[in-house]
């Protein structure tokens, strides 16, 4: 135990900072009644309907809050001229649209622009939230059942028409939209909770069900879904399990890997894979639902899930820091472990550059007076607030009387820990506000894990690409964020406008760098298009082949979500 008159300083000075933090909210918006913890604000980064054509055109503010010449989205095989379309696959007609129409019959949908003009309705569907990847689709399917996605997967499995299923499109290496001219089929309207089991904890859902909306009908009856992302508001169950999305709160419950129980998805040929299992235990021959739990659609497509789902803790804390260095926030890591055990729930660092980012895009004021190098975001949620309460003050005693935190805040109500999270969860979203940004998601061995920024922010001013001031440069700055407890570093390369001479820089140097370390280039992205040319710095040739051949083995016509993941060298 710290000596006390090193603690009680320590203490002031929390609480002057949760003055100064309280005095700033209410300067920033109007003070609002508490919220249960599942209301939270949600990040809805793609509308397909109300504003489809935006995501052709998208307006951006600049930091004085003026809109910004809007640019057009670079068809993915211009970007790319090196990507061909297959041959084998069919180009659509009036007869494949006829076709679809009757296996949707009235409770499906679809949006048609291979016998009329539709582009402005298939644009959201085309282009990726982050303006990088454009497609070129011509028809948008919207199934409202499984037996429809088989008819649709039978059929174009047999006129060999390539197809992209597609959840919420949040995702962020090209993995959710077309290439080409493939079939987007969108689950959006397979969005029905199935049933729940208020003893076991065990939810069956529709693959189309929003994340937000799950975990707000689990908070209803006293559970929680074990994902949380900052897309929650738009993305959808069966792309998370589909891209094995990991997230913020993969520190206290784990990979999907580990909760989902049972898959329901079609086949390329249209047979409907069952495994809609209810119970955590089945040891009866392969365990074949974990090959798309992260196969990002490729070898089939999920209709509805069986997830295990713990217990809504009922206490729940939250705190952020200001630490001088990479070094103390390893250590407040090690002691928030030591201190907080089993209530510990999420542990997230960003560094200085990617508050600043934050805090620019978005006008918004920090919550500690001072600047730091570094920013952690800690997290507790635990069934007894006294006890818990009495864990957090003996950690907060010991990091800020050791001095291995320099300042923080604590949330004292909803609408404070609302504001702390924003400043972690709106991150990425500030990261392309002035004009794009190459995101890579990578898993690093902790004592190396920042390492990358500084020599990634190196190599740019090196290379003559990066200057915070000078717009005839294409990078604006280099940050890093992510979460701590996972190892999981997001590096984010900041964009004035996108530049092919960035993009040869980085790549395939990051991954080289991330090779060395014996670590990951795809932490919880996934591969999609971004990186199918490169899984080969983190797995070995034997194991691309076993890939390959499990592809070949479901989908041996290549219809699935093709140009992505493994079908690259």
């Amino acid at each position: 135990m710290p000596p006390l008159n090193r603690c009680l300083p320590a203490l002031r000075r929390i609480r002057l900072a949760n003055a100064t933090f309280e005095r700033s909210i209410a300067r920033q918006t109007p003070r609002l009644p508490a919220l249960p913890a599942y209301a939270l604000l949600p990040q809805r980064r793609w509308q397909h309907a109300a504003t489809a054509s935006a995501s052709q055109e998208t307006s951006n503010e600049d930091e004085a809050g003026q809109p910004t010449p809007s640019k057009q989205i670079k068809y993915t095989s211009d970007s790319y001229p090196d990507l061909k379309r297959d041959s084998r696959f069919k180009q659509l007609d009036e007869a494949d649209v006829k076709h679809f129409k009757e296996i949707l019959g009235s409770s499906g949908s679809l949006i048609d622009g291979v016998t009329q003009d539709a582009q402005d309705d298939l644009e959201g569907y085309n282009a990726d939230w982050m303006r990088k990847y454009r497609g070129q689709a011509r028809l948008v399917l919207k199934p409202t059942t499984k037996e429809q996605v088989s008819g649709i997967m039978k059929y174009c499995n047999e006129k060999m028409i390539a197809v992209n299923p597609q959840g919420g499109n949040t995702g962020l290496v090209g993995g959710s939209v077309p290439v080409f001219d493939e079939v987007v089929i969108n689950l959006g309207k397979m969005n029905k909770i199935r049933s729940f089991d208020e003893v076991s904890g065990v939810l069956v859902a529709d693959a189309g069900v929003i994340l937000e909306e799950a975990d707000s009908y689990l908070a209803e009856r006293g559970y929680i879904f074990p994902l949380d992302l900052g897309a929650k508001g738009t993305c959808q169950l069966g792309g998370n399990v589909a891209t094995n999305a990991g997230g913020l709160r993969f520190l206290r419950y784990g990979s999907l890997h580990g909760n989902v129980l049972g898959v329901e998805a079609v086949l390329p040929d249209g047979r409907i894979f069952n495994d809609l299992f209810t119970l955590p235990k089945n040891n009866t021959g392969f365990d074949l639902k974990q090959l798309f739990i992260g196969a990002e659609g490729t070898i089939g497509i999920i209709t509805g899930i069986s997830v295990h789902c713990p217990q809504r803790s009922p206490a729940v804390n939250v705190a952020y820091f200001g630490l001088d260095s990479y070094e103390k926030t390893q250590q407040a890591f090690r002691e928030a472990k030591k201190k907080l055990g089993e209530i510990l729930s999420a542990f997230e660092m960003m560094d200085g550059a990617a508050q600043k980012l934050y805090a620019k895009a978005n006008g918004a004021k920090l919550p500690l007076e001072g600047e730091y190098p570094f920013y952690c975001l800690v997290e507790t949620s635990g069934s007894n607030g006294e006890h818990d309460e009495a864990k957090l003050n003996d950690f907060l005693e010991h990091v800020m009387g050791e001095e291995i935190v320099a300042d923080g805040v604590v949330a004292q109500d909803e609408t404070q820990v609302q504001s702390l999270w924003a400043c972690r969860e709106g991150i990425s979203e500030s990261s392309q506000h002035f004009g794009g940004v190459y995101k890579y998601d990578l898993s690093i061995p902790l004592p190396e894990l920042y390492d990358l920024v500084p020599a990634t922010r190196q190599r740019m001013e090196d290379e003559g690409l990066l200057d915070a001031e000078d717009d005839a440069k294409p990078v604006m700055d280099v940050v890093g964020y992510g979460h701590m407890g996972d190892q999981n570093l997001h590096l984010n390369v900041v964009m004035r406008r996108y530049d092919k001479k960035v993009e040869a820089a980085l790549e395939p140097w990051v991954y080289e760098w991330v090779r060395e370390r014996q670590g990951s280039i795809s932490a919880e992205h996934g591969l999609g298009l971004a990186k199918r040319n490169y899984v080969g710095y983190s797995r070995d040739e034997e194991m691309i082949k076993l890939m390959r051949q499990i592809k070949q083995l479901y989908d041996p016509n290549g219809i699935m979500n093709p140009y992505k993941y493994v079908s690259g060298g």
